[in-house]
């Protein structure tokens, strides 16, 4: 595995966490419609509060198998995968409320990087 898979899965994971983690009540210029915090931007799409929590705990576990998986490398395609697939819904629903195209370039960007690193696994 190449230094620049672990960093984007370094990159990848602390990120994912700290969206989830550290800031879930903060506001920022990529939240979806005008939310304030991760629960309104869920409601924002039109998701329940009980959703965002179970997106909310895939995205955390997933993101926790992908950074351990610079050790364990056969979690590779499952943290990644896992979280490329969580991560085209949010650039859907982005596009489904008709959201700026900047609110959906963190998760489109995730979204890329995820795909490399499954790329890499195989």
């Amino acid at each position: 595995m190449g230094y620049v898979i672990i960093i984007l899965k370094l990159i990848i994971g602390f990120s994912i966490l700290n969206v989830w983690l550290v800031q879930p009540q903060k506001a920022t210029r990529y939240r979806g419609g005008d939310a304030k915090n991760i629960i309104d931007e869920f409601k924002a799409y039109g998701f329940s509060k009980s959703f965002c929590y179970i997106i909310g705990f895939l995205k955390i576990t997933l993101a926790l198998i992908l950074l351990f998986s610079i050790y364990f490398e056969n979690l590779t395609l499952l943290g990644s995968l896992g979280l490329a697939i969580l991560l085209l819904g949010s650039v859907l629903v982005h596009l489904k409320i008709k959201d700026p195209l900047y609110k959906s370039f963190p998760a489109a960007l995730f979204l890329i990087m995820n795909i490399i690193v499954v790329w890499s696994s195989f």
